[in-house]
């Protein structure tokens, strides 16, 4: 394990936020985990588990521990009749893996090409991108378990998966170290569920399309929004989407739309309810793209995106999320809740 004292951790998000972190640890192996883990016991020290940090918001004091920097790589492929099941490390880039099941023909993740982050990361969010979820194809999760000391493989039933939300969410007990896929061998990817993505495929509602070229638009729609990382782009110095669409009834939808004196963006989702569209909640709270407070600002691409435009600090990006949040509140009695993982700060007190 190759050790580094007082990081930065301003360097390894993509918020270009956050203090000194005590200790870096690269984890290359799971045995480099337990090891650490065990150690960090012995210490009565804290762990942070980190990715690319493209999902985190890190206070200005920093984390008083150890952060475990995920660095396992590995992928292993294996064809079963009309699927293939790929066990992927956590280590792994995500849109790396997006990119080789597109020319491999797997279908099932190529709506959530452009997401930054690391393959251990997504069933924690169980990310998703338009129509698509990381919990359609996962199979297993494998993960160390720290209330037991024991390495486990999780299958998909367990993992509590809902919108933006696992088991992994909500607690510290368990650390990812590889996921289990089983994609469809399919060079068409499944029918295209969102309307601005069929647009861009020049596609009819539920239309079909090659899984390379679902790819190629949706990175084109995620670029156009700064939602892809760029460093030529500043409007992509952010954690993508800052706040988790609200999953509402549709008496709550007609309630917002009478509020908003027009018809509220949503899309239909199962069981009658709607997933109402963070972005135009807060654009029509009064927050357009653009908007800005001191050194962080709404992104001129994106109304769910909050930038760091040089210089900010926690602080200032969570007293602006959090101004954000109370407006929405206030005109629509809708609670925003934050989609970034928020350590050593909240945002309900200043860090």
């Amino acid at each position: 394990m190759r050790v580094r004292e007082r990081v930065s951790l301003a360097l390894h998000t993509t918020l270009r936020l956050g203090g000194i972190a005590s200790r870096m640890v690269e984890i290359e192996s799971e045995s480099d985990l337990a090891d650490l883990l065990h150690e960090a016991q012995e210490r009565d020290e804290p762990v942070l588990v980190l990715g690319r940090g493209s999902n985190l918001v890190v206070g200005d004091a920093g984390f008083p521990g150890a952060v475990a920097r995920m660095a396992i790589r590995g992928i292993e492929a294996t064809r079963q009749g009309d699927h293939v099941v790929v066990d992927v490390a956590a280590g792994e880039d995500w849109d790396e893996l997006v990119g080789r099941a597109a020319d491999e023909g797997w279908s099932g993740i190529e709506c959530m090409s452009g997401i930054p982050g690391l393959v251990g990361a997504t069933p924690i969010q169980n990310v998703g991108a338009y129509g698509q979820d990381v919990s359609d194809t996962l199979v297993s999760v494998r993960a160390y378990d720290r209330a037991t000391g024991a390495f486990e493989a999780l299958p998909a039933a367990e993992c509590g998966f809902g919108y933006r939300a696992s088991i992994f969410k909500r607690s510290d007990r368990w650390i990812v170290t590889s996921v289990r896929f089983a994609f469809r061998a399919s060079r068409d990817a499944a029918p295209v569920r969102y309307e601005e993505l069929a647009r861009a495929l020049s596609l009819a509602a539920q239309g079909r399309a090659p899984v390379r070229l679902v790819r190629q638009a949706v990175i084109r729609l995620r670029r156009s929004k700064g939602m892809v990382l760029d460093a030529g782009d500043p409007e992509s110095v952010s954690a993508g989407s800052f706040f988790v669409n609200p999953l509402v009834s549709a008496e709550t939808l007609e309630e917002v739309s009478r509020r908003a004196g027009a018809r509220a963006a949503a899309f239909v989702e199962s069981g009658g309810r709607h997933k109402l569209a963070a972005a135009w909640l807060v654009e029509h709270a009064g927050f357009p793209k653009g908007w800005s407070v001191g050194p962080v600002g709404v992104s001129r691409k994106h109304a769910l995106a909050l930038v760091n435009r040089g210089g900010a600090t926690a602080r200032d990006l969570l007293r602006a999320a959090r101004r954000i949040r109370d407006g929405v509140r206030d005109r629509f009695g809708i609670v925003l809740e934050p989609e970034p993982v928020l350590v050593g700060c909240s945002l309900d007190a200043d860090p």
